[in-house]
């Protein structure tokens, strides 16, 4: 299945935000109303790019998968509905892929023991696996 996948996507037959286990960019954008954040203009910034950030996320493009990871852990200034196991999960995907220092120190904050009990973690590190196979990336 792995061959396939990385042969759909080199071939540019897809996009890999089409796939399953990357629910739509939409899905994540808040309810809320920006008015109610502590930053409106930043929230507003935020859900006004999100689709283009997290289709480069979804892409490969570190930087965003960055912040796509930091706005599901904290929500962006309310922007984005938090979901801290897939934040944690893009922690991993990132770690996975750059093994840099600070992408481990990262994980350890989106991932620790305050922020997700020992199956959310094991949830997240299954959708990192998951997600890391997609973007045709080996651990």
């Amino acid at each position: 299945m792995q061959w396939f996948a990385a042969a759909l996507l080199a071939c540019g037959c897809v996009n890999l935000a089409e796939f399953a286990d990357f629910p739509p960019a939409v899905d994540y954008i808040a309810k809320t109303s920006c008015s109610v954040s502590a930053e409106p203009a930043r929230c507003r910034g935020t859900r006004a790019g999100w689709e283009v950030t997290y289709a480069r996320a979804v892409g490969g493009k570190v930087d965003d998968q960055r912040t796509v990871a930091l706005c599901l852990s904290t929500g962006c200034d309310t922007a984005i509905v938090e979901e801290h196991v897939l934040g944690c999960a893009w922690r991993h995907v990132i770690a996975g892929k750059n093994q840099a220092d600070a992408d481990r120190a990262a994980v350890e904050v989106a991932c620790g023991g305050d922020v997700l009990d020992a199956a959310d973690r094991q949830t997240a590190r299954d959708q990192a696996s998951v997600w890391l196979q997609l973007l045709a990336v080996t651990q």
